[in-house]
């Protein structure tokens, strides 16, 4: 693979016109006369760091989404099947019992 050409001012300024100006990606590669993936490598060369979250206590999280679960499983059951005692999609139609007669 070949060196860059471009110094680390131009690829600043290309990350800016995308960040804080937006334009779109394409457009700007078109206008700089840049393939279309060198801005969003100059994205993740210059990209920010996340946050740190280390404020968030990870068990609390975790006994809360718990606590949610079973709500969330009866809501969707409950639309689910909605048109009554029959399954809302035939796929989960009950198997049919055949008694001798």
């Amino acid at each position: 693979m070949g060196t860059s050409n471009y110094s680390d001012e131009f690829k600043q300024d290309a990350v800016q016109q995308i960040r804080v100006r937006g334009y779109p990606v394409r457009e700007v590669s078109q206008r700089l006369g840049v393939s279309w993936h060198s801005p969003y490598k100059s994205l993740r060369l210059f990209a920010e760091p996340a946050p740190k979250l280390s404020g968030i206590d990870h068990e609390a999280e975790n006994r809360r989404l718990k606590r949610e679960l079973p709500r969330v499983t009866e809501e969707r059951d409950i639309l689910k099947n909605r048109h009554g005692p029959r399954p809302a999609c035939a796929r989960y139609k009950q198997p049919v019992l055949l008694l001798a007669a």
